[in-house]
């Protein structure tokens, strides 16, 4: 149940991170509300996997997810590099994942 609670945990920081950049600095009130909620909800699955998951792995877990997810979506629909070298780079934060996974 950790996995799965700090799985949705690290999508729901997809969403607020991507919430930061359409919100514009907070200057779009619906937005802003919904990336903050998204915030307190990704925050809260968080500390519900760390009650049964090491605190480093979790937070390792949940960020990989989040810089994974939010690099895709920018680079498939907000016109973002897409380079050799920066695709390596997400691809080793992808292979932590998968290895603290597997380490656990």
């Amino acid at each position: 149940m950790a996995w799965v609670a700090l799985f949705f945990a690290g999508l729901l920081e997809v969403a607020w991170a991507l919430g930061l950049k359409a919100s514009e600095g907070f200057t779009k009130p619906v937005i802003s509300i919904m990336t903050g909620a998204a915030i307190v909800a990704s925050l809260g699955l968080l500390g519900v996997a760390i009650r049964t998951l090491p605190v480093g792995t979790a937070y390792a877990v949940w960020s990989g997810i989040g810089i994974l997810g939010t690099t895709v979506i920018g680079v498939l629909f907000l016109g973002e590099s897409a380079n050799a070298a920066r695709l390596a780079c997400i691809a080793l934060v992808a292979a932590g994942i998968v290895g603290l996974k597997l380490t656990h």
